[in-house]
């Protein structure tokens, strides 16, 4: 691994002037990855409320942590602006008692976004088309004010910003790609402004004149971190131009309801720039909207089936590309006509089974509103082939929509649908019984080692975002190997540093391995000495990348101590440590 950072980093000492790029631009595609003091402040309230939500599963994550410090900075609140505090909470809890506190909290997120900055915390200057659950809350901006002057948090902001500030770098690997992912698959960029037209008339002498004033508008998509957030709770929010989509710590955004947010701020605009095409089929949406639940707003059911069948069908489309290139190597690799056909069919069946379980998806989404999911759906399609931008093939798209064939979508793909939810119960029990049979002849390792593979073989094509989501997952799966996965992120994070130009990117992911590495030196239940043997020298190699010399050297040390185990690195640490040893 080490001689392909550095062929690596040769490559790129030597051709910086030819093939020089800048770093990641965030702003170029609208977003920007910030904390809003608004929202640290209303949370911050919640918490002094006493609304208690599990931000981990062990309660030892940062969002705990910085809780504890929390409480320890609100000891000194004034009690009387405590006990108002709870008593609004206490009382917004008995109008909804079955609602969890991810679902109580999400109301005062939006209200957040209702204020205006600090310190003022401003009341919006309309309030007559607000929400209906941000209303139900409004009276508690008085509150959230008189928090703020009472319990000192403004000296406080400058250090939980740079707290939450540190979150939103950490979220900047995953949201880049997630931003290339879908971009690439729409191929197009979002729209970030567009020109506002404002009339407004005078009368001069008698006579009304009009004058019309155009001003350029920006539109920005934030992701916002939120130490506090509930455990697995994305919300997200519109206001006017800024769109705000809040996420908990250590969210990896490509795999999230983030990919969601993204669209809509992608298909806001088109949908709005092609609205009079869109008028002509007003009644006939409706009609399908009054046959399903969610909003009747034709536009909103429009936005919502763009972004259903975008994340649907560009989930299936990578998915199938994987398996297909997957598949050609096991082709290449087989021997006889048998063995190849019978790879073919393994690939047709698993194109199948995507395809329903796409079809599962566009289902629930049309049931709930997104009654034209399916429509885009196969236009999207035909984009994959042909590799359109959406914004130069929307109105075609909007001309050839047929109503009458929306209207028996589910009955069409009814099939289907049972095949993806037998599928996914087939999936559960098959991990159920294999995780609780303790006498089953497939052993828990062996299902572990199993899943592991699974892991390579999406390595071997490169897809180290996807390898990563995989780890995570099985590491929840199987905590007892928690030091053989801990290694294994360390080499995807790695691997995926070798592949990286931006030289900021490849740092990230560099310290992402040595993250991973050192988790699995001291990962409980105790490694073997081979694979803490190897975690030590790739850890040494990193730190000798980054020319901390003498960190490196106790790696090794820390290696060639452990003695030459079977499978271990106890030659490659010696002859390191000989080599650092030779340096002047």
């Amino acid at each position: 691994m080490m001689k392909k950072i550095i062929l690596f980093a040769v490559i790129t000492l030597f051709t910086a002037n030819v093939f020089a790029q800048k770093p990641f631009d965030f702003s170029e595609y609208g977003i920007r990855i910030e904390p809003d003091k608004r929202l640290i402040v209303v949370m911050a309230a919640l918490e002094a409320a006493g609304l208690n939500t599990k931000l981990s599963e062990d309660g030892k994550g940062i969002g705990d942590k910085f809780r504890e410090d929390l409480r320890e900075d609100l000891q000194g609140l004034n009690p009387d602006t405590r006990t108002k505090l709870k008593i609004f909470l206490d009382q917004y809890k008995r109008l909804y008692p079955k609602a969890t506190p991810a679902e109580i909290a999400a109301p005062f997120v939006s209200l957040a976004y209702a204020l205006g900055p600090t310190p003022e915390l401003s009341d919006p200057y309309k309030t007559d088309d607000l929400p209906g659950d941000l209303l139900e809350v409004f009276d508690f901006a008085p509150l959230v004010r008189e928090f703020y002057r009472k319990s000192n948090i403004e000296l406080k902001l400058p250090r939980y910003m740079q707290i939450y500030n540190d979150q939103g770098d950490k979220m900047r690997p995953s949201a880049r790609e997630m931003t290339l992912e879908l971009l690439d698959y729409l191929h197009t960029r979002p729209q970030l402004s567009y020109l506002d037209k404002t009339v407004t008339k005078s009368k001069v002498r008698g006579k009304t004149l009009s004058k019309t004033e155009v001003r350029e508008r920006e539109r920005r998509f934030f992701i916002v971190p939120d130490l506090l957030a509930p455990l697995g709770t994305i919300n997200f929010r519109n206001v006017g131009d800024d769109y705000y989509v809040v996420v908990p710590p250590n969210t990896n955004l490509l795999s999230s309801e983030a990919r969601r947010a993204y669209l809509q701020f992608t298909f806001d605009a088109l949908v709005l720039k092609n609205a009079k095409d869109i008028a002509p089929f007003r009644a006939g949406i409706k009609e399908l909207l009054a046959q399903q639940t969610g909003s009747p707003d034709v536009f909103l059911a429009v936005i919502r089936s763009l972004v259903s069948a975008a994340d649907a069908k560009q989930t299936e489309y990578l998915r199938v590309s994987i398996g297909t290139y997957q598949a050609r190597q096991k082709i290449a690799q087989a021997k006889g006509d048998d063995a190849k056909k019978a790879v073919y069919n393994e690939l047709e069946a698993f194109k199948k089974a995507q395809a329903d379980e796409t079809a599962l998806q566009l289902s629930d989404d049309y049931e709930k509103g997104a009654v034209l999911a399916f429509y885009f759906a196969e236009q999207f399609k035909g984009l994959e082939e042909s590799g359109f931008d959406i914004a130069g093939s929307f109105r075609d798209m909007l001309l050839s929509l047929d109503i009458s064939k929306e209207t028996n979508r589910l009955a069409q793909f009814g099939d289907a649908r049972k095949r993806a939810l037998q599928a996914r119960q087939e999936r559960r029990d098959k991990a159920k019984a294999a995780m609780q049979n303790s006498q089953t002849d497939v052993s828990k390792e062996s299902i572990f080692i199993s899943r592991m593979k699974e892991v390579e073989a999406v390595i071997d094509v490169k897809n180290y975002e996807q390898a990563d989501k995989n780890l995570a997952e099985i590491l929840k799966d199987f905590p007892e190997y928690q030091a053989r996965v801990f290694y294994a992120q360390g080499r995807v994070a790695s691997l995926s540093a070798t592949e990286a130009i931006d030289e900021v990117i490849r740092n990230e992911r560099l310290e992402r391995a040595a993250a991973g590495y050192r988790n699995a030196i001291s990962a409980s239940g105790k490694p073997d000495d081979s694979l803490r043997s190897q975690a030590h020298v790739a850890l040494g190699e990193i730190l000798e990348f980054n020319e901390q010399f003498a960190a490196a050297t106790k790696e090794y040390e820390a290696a060639i101590k452990i003695g030459d185990v079977v499978k271990g690195a106890y030659k490659k640490a010696v002859a390191a440590k000989d080599r650092l040893a030779k340096k002047p």
